[in-house]
């Protein structure tokens, strides 16, 4: 986990170097010119394609949603898709259930796109297009490279499609590299966790992606409960259960989202839980509660290189806490749900 964690800057080098690779995609998508966008995804990968929907949505300003692949697979549902992009996302491209929603929905008149680690897989078969996300093998089980490798690509692919050449995600793989540098601080920071029993960790807009996908990392690693929530949900009824002590993961990077987050960080501090922030030099209180974001990058790419403090963080909390993040147990790299 720790060697994949510390690739991410290359793997983004490379997934930039080659971003015409999207190019055939893109050109598909702006001859269909869907009116909506569903994606299909499980774990990891549903983080993703979260952060996809608030790039169609806010840069589009298509309206997107999340599929419920049980819908296609357990009720036997197979609804009217013309007019519709389902994209499909996945590391291993192996999940029945993800292959079968993309088969259904390619049979009922949609556009269907598979975006994988493995351009052989049963998902880049079943769907008309694919893009390869270029991670490289990953062995951990815990997910690391190849979800910002998801990140960059799904990036990429809304950016060519209102003209643009990537030019904002340029900044990333330096970004990253200092990212990457902090990481004496972070295990500083999760080995002063080590007996925190649960988390709430909290973002917005773009961050919110970040935000579930900490957790995950934190449940999966450590064996913690772990919940995430949005900074607007957060105040309607969560926020109750943060009280003095609790332990609350806070990503409020530069943009509107961190303006947004700003009602819910008060609130967090006045009741006097302890946060560890990742975000602007703004909203982090000091090197000792959190970790400062480089300077210069979009809001809109923020969250591929805003997740590396927290992979970090849930690798040295459960070395902390005597566990084997490489090998978490009753878990396994491909899950195959149906």
């Amino acid at each position: 986990m720790w060697t994949e964690i510390a690739e991410q800057p290359e793997v983004w080098r490379r997934g930039l170097a080659e971003r015409g690779r999207i190019e055939p995609v893109t050109t598909a998508v702006r001859r269909a010119a869907p009116r909506f966008v569903l994606f299909a995804a499980r774990g990891t990968s549903d983080h993703a394609a979260l952060y996809a929907k608030y790039l169609f949505e806010v840069v589009h300003q298509l309206p997107a949603g999340l599929i419920s692949p049980s819908t296609v697979t357990a009720y036997g549902t197979s609804p009217d898709l013309r007019d519709v992009l389902v994209v499909a996302v996945s590391q291993s491209g192996r999940s029945p259930d993800l292959v079968q929603t993309v088969e259904t929905s390619r049979r009922r008149g949609a556009l269907t796109l598979a975006v994988t680690n493995d351009t052989q897989s049963p998902l880049a078969q079943a769907a008309e297009l694919h893009i390869d996300i270029l991670a490289g093998p990953e062995r951990a089980v815990a997910a690391t490279k190849s979800y910002t490798a998801q990140l960059l690509s799904l990036y990429l692919l809304v950016d060519q499609l209102r003209g643009g050449d990537g030019e904002a995600a340029a900044a990333l793989p330096g970004a990253g590299d200092r990212l990457l540098a902090l990481e004496d601080g972070v295990r500083e920071s999760a080995e002063g966790h080590r007996g925190t029993t649960n988390f709430v960790v909290t973002g917005r807009g773009y961050s919110s992606a970040t935000a579930h996908e900490a957790a995950l990392k934190l449940m999966e690693t450590s064996y913690l409960p772990a919940q995430a929530f949005s900074g607007a949900d957060l105040l309607h009824g969560p926020i109750a259960m943060v009280d003095r002590g609790a332990k609350v993961l806070v990503i409020a990077a530069e943009g509107v989202g961190a303006r947004a987050m700003r009602e819910a960080i008060t609130r967090i501090r006045n009741l006097g839980a302890e946060a560890w922030y990742v975000g602007s030099a703004e909203t982090v209180p000091g090197s000792s509660a959190g970790i400062v974001l480089p300077g210069g990058l979009s809001e809109e790419v923020s969250p591929i290189a805003e997740i590396l403090p927290f992979q970090h963080f849930a690798l040295h909390l459960a070395l902390a806490r005597g566990n084997n993040p490489d090998s978490p147990r009753g878990l396994s790299k491909v899950t195959e749900t149906r």
